[in-house]
């Protein structure tokens, strides 16, 4: 019975792959299955914290160095759209200056993306959302030091 069992969970596990990396496209399935830049940090420089209509909040975590994002982490606490697109909105922060920033949009995290599902594209705007509210946090604590 648990040879049976096993071949269940794997086959049913390879249909739920098979069916994520359809709906998603390779891109955003390989994210979903390891999302980078995913955690937390002590005392970021930028900290900005979003909670969606749908429920899912995404944290935006930012450490800056002569002015460029040095690090960027996120955390979720929902679906795993919200992972990809927040693993996506920090890596495209990488090395860029606040007002570079301004310049990523929710559309640029699907364009990266490719293939997203209509109803989970909401997520590339929340976590955008979440990374401006970090840069603007970044901004008035700079603004606060040159005083």
């Amino acid at each position: 019975m648990s040879k049976d069992f096993d071949n269940f969970v794997e086959d049913l596990q390879k249909q739920i792959f098979e069916q994520t990396r359809e709906d998603y496209g390779e891109v955003a399935f390989q994210r979903w299955l390891k999302p980078l830049y995913m955690g937390t940090m002590d005392n970021p420089d930028g900290y900005g914290r979003i909670t969606g209509s749908c429920g899912d909040t995404i944290q935006m975590f930012l450490k800056f160095e002569n002015e460029r994002v040095k690090q960027a982490l996120f955390q979720t606490d929902g679906c795993g759209s919200s992972a990809v697109c927040g693993s996506f909105a920090a890596e495209m922060a990488l090395g860029k200056t606040p007002d570079e920033i301004v310049d990523i949009t929710g559309e640029s995290i699907l364009k990266k993306l490719g293939t997203f599902p209509e109803e989970d594209k909401h997520c590339a705007f929340l976590s955008v959302e979440a990374l401006q509210d970090a840069v603007n946090d970044y901004m008035i604590k700079q603004s606060r030091k040159n005083k």
